[in-house]
């Protein structure tokens, strides 16, 4: 019967089909028809449009807004998304489970929960009692992107939780999810690019990323993405879910409305394991998602805290990875690619082929001394797989007896791009012209306006690539002399767009220290290495002029990583461009760290895993008390903290006779 009151009806339609999509995307049982739902959905509409003041933003219309977004902004995470430690070798499972076992006691019952690893971009969602207030992209595991409205489009997202059995909705309730791309939803959709003469996408998860951060959410729509739930992240009050095992969380998430994956398994043995392993690796071929393996995750949640994380990862669970998938083809031809970082690869060109879903006609040969070693030829039959699923490597050649071979292949002495000698660095081959080749530049200016970097919004690949093709830019620093009447004769260029975009440009000529290093694209130099680089030096031309033993003194960094630094600042080429660039900009430099501290001045080293904080907390601790937190053991270090499986610091430090503490010793030194 129908409710008499327009608002009444609302209610019971927006409940009835908040029902009937979680049977639909959750429990998989549908209990009406596509045209029935229709049909419940545009009454719905109509009566919200006759009564706009009765329109929730929970409402189930209103899952696709129209407005478009000016640009995502960055939120920090309710809880750290750490990444997995992982491996597709057993043994490294059995090591896992043998920790474990070791941590937890001979009295512990020890149970693993087993679920596919899903291939697709992480996400947090965000309820607060009860209503989806955030989504976020995992970022670097501390912050991430807003992308609530794009998230709200995906149908299998509950804008409003249930009542869930034996637990009410609680006040907050992050979860951690993968975003994925059906795979027949991907091959529907590369089809509408081929034929609107647009390149195609790589794979499902590099078009589920990229639609998470579109700034249209109507474009994300298009895209028919789906979600998957799979473990909590901040729960208030604590307890309210009142589960005490992942088995446990499961089922009442997806109680609460949220969708979970069918296929994990609760499991006691490292048989079971491999089992389920196996199985997955035979049917995922079935699936109409990407997975790339099976999480391993301690079933008691108590045990998960006690254990606790590593800065990178949680000690409690572990990925089993799959071996990648491989294929048979024949090279068409092999040519250098440069890219970003100078470094020249050699790259197959191959007869087409398919793998996992994804066609691929090009890949790896790494670099030149491996083109010797596996003695790939054009012409050459060859077995390729994608590493990590994503990009395609040359396995091996396939001889063919008999087949005459065409000649071996060299790596050119000059940069195919702009022309200048190469240099060796260890088997890669180098353009040094970091930022004047063409092929790196785009690359470059590209990196320069990310997100980590100065955060130029609008400065994406189009405008880069037309940038330097137009000779706009012919160097990095002539990002900051562009003026707006140069941009308007570009295409997609309005006088509001490319004013925009110049201000932008302008205001990152002032940026903090740590992002104009990562900016600059420094080999070996990822983001929490130029922050502590930063913190360390807190002076550009200290780090410019730093040599390997004085940048070896930063925690993190390793004669790898200081020589690759040092030859950076060394290199001619970059000299002139860096001079150029810090005449156009201003860096904020970090605050010296408080004086006064009761370590004020000690150097500490750590080695081995801490079992009650991560390294970034101690490191924390160190400063707060004056301290610092170096790489390296030297004469000069005043105190070696020594965790579990210390590595050779431990032995140089008693060689040098510098005081050597344990965890415990350690937060007694700073209080």
């Amino acid at each position: 019967m129908r409710a008499k009151s327009p608002s009444a009806r609302i209610d019971a339609l927006r409940a009835e089909l908040d029902h009937h999509n979680y049977l639909y995307h959750v429990r998989d049982s549908p209990k009406i028809s596509d045209q029935a739902y229709d049909k419940l959905f545009h009454e719905l509409k109509r009566l919200e449009a006759e009564h706009p003041d009765l329109v929730t933003p929970d409402s189930p219309t209103q899952r696709v807004g129209g407005a478009t977004l000016e640009g995502l902004v960055t939120v920090e995470h309710t809880a750290p998304m750490r990444s997995l430690d992982s491996s597709p070798e057993l043994a490294e499972v059995e090591r896992f489970m043998e920790r474990i076992a070791k941590a937890l006691g001979d009295d512990h019952d020890i149970a693993y929960v087993c679920e596919p690893k899903l291939d697709g971009a992480s996400l947090e969602l965000v309820y607060e009692k009860g209503r989806l207030v955030r989504g976020v992209t995992r970022g670097d595991g501390r912050v991430g992107e807003d992308v609530t409205e794009n998230v709200r489009t995906i149908p299998a997202v509950p804008l409003k939780l249930r009542a869930a059995k034996g637990a009410s909705v609680p006040a907050l309730l992050a979860v951690r999810a993968e975003v994925v791309m059906p795979i027949d939803a991907f091959e529907a959709f590369n089809e509408k690019l081929i034929a609107e003469g647009k390149e195609p996408f790589a794979s499902p998860r590099n078009t589920a990323a990229g639609a998470l951060r579109q700034l249209d959410p109507r474009l994300v729509a298009e895209r028919t993405l789906d979600i998957y739930v799979y473990d909590q992240l901040q729960v208030e009050p604590a307890g309210a879910l009142g589960a005490t095992a992942q088995w446990e969380v499961l089922e009442v998430l997806r109680d609460f409305g949220l969708r979970v994956n069918d296929l994990p398994l609760r499991v006691t043995s490292l048989d079971e394991i491999a089992a389920y392993h196996q199985r997955l690796i035979d049917a995922r071929d079935e699936l109409n998602y990407e997975i790339d393996g099976v999480v391993i995750k301690l079933d008691d949640l108590a045990a998960r805290d006690e254990l606790g994380s590593t800065s990178h990862h949680p000690r409690w669970a572990f990925a089993f990875k799959f071996p990648p998938r491989k294929e048979i083809t024949r090279v068409l031809e092999i040519f250098p690619s440069v890219g970003r970082t100078g470094v020249v690869t050699p790259v197959a060109m191959m007869r087409p082929v398919e793998i996992g879903g994804v066609t691929v006609a090009r890949a790896t040969l790494h670099n030149r001394e491996e083109v010797a070693r596996k003695d790939v030829r054009r012409g050459d039959k060859i077995r390729i797989q994608r590493a990590g699923d994503v990009i395609p490597q040359v396995v091996e050649r396939i001889p063919e007896k008999g087949k005459r071979r065409k000649p071996k292949f060299k790596m050119p002495a000059k940069c195919p791009s702009c022309g200048t000698p190469l240099i060796e660095r260890g088997p890669f081959s180098v353009c040094p012209n970091s930022f004047e080749c063409p092929a790196q530049l785009m690359g470059r200016i590209i990196h320069f306006g990310s997100r980590y970097a100065l955060d130029i919004e609008g400065l994406g690949e189009e405008t880069a690539k037309m940038f330097v093709e137009h000779g706009l830019v012919k160097h990095l620093p002539d990002l900051f002399e562009l003026r707006p009447e140069q941009l308007v004769e570009l295409e997609g260029f309005a006088e509001k767009s490319a004013t925009a975009l110049v201000d932008a440009i302008a205001k990152a000529s002032k940026t903090d220290l740590h992002r104009f290093l990562y900016g600059l694209g420094i080999p070996e130099v990822g983001n929490t290495v130029a922050r502590d680089l930063a913190d360390h030096f807190r002076s550009f031309e200290a780090i410019r002029n730093a040599d390997d033993e004085v940048l070896q003194e930063v925690a993190g960094i390793g004669p790898r990583m200081s020589e690759q630094i040092v030859a950076f600042f060394e290199e001619e080429h970059n000299a002139k461009v860096l001079d150029e660039l810090l005449a156009k900009m201003d860096l904020i430099v970090p605050e010296a760290p408080a004086e006064g501290g009761k370590l004020e001045g000690a150097k500490f080293v750590f080695t081995g895993g801490l079992e009650t904080m991560s390294r970034d907390e101690a490191k924390r601790l160190v400063e707060a008390a004056g301290g610092k937190v170096v790489g390296s053991v030297s004469k000069a270090t005043n105190y070696v903290v020594v965790g579990d499986k210390p590595g050779s610091k431990l032995k140089k430090a008693e060689e040098l006779g510098v005081a050597v503490v344990d965890e415990e010793g350690f937060r007694g030194l700073v209080g």
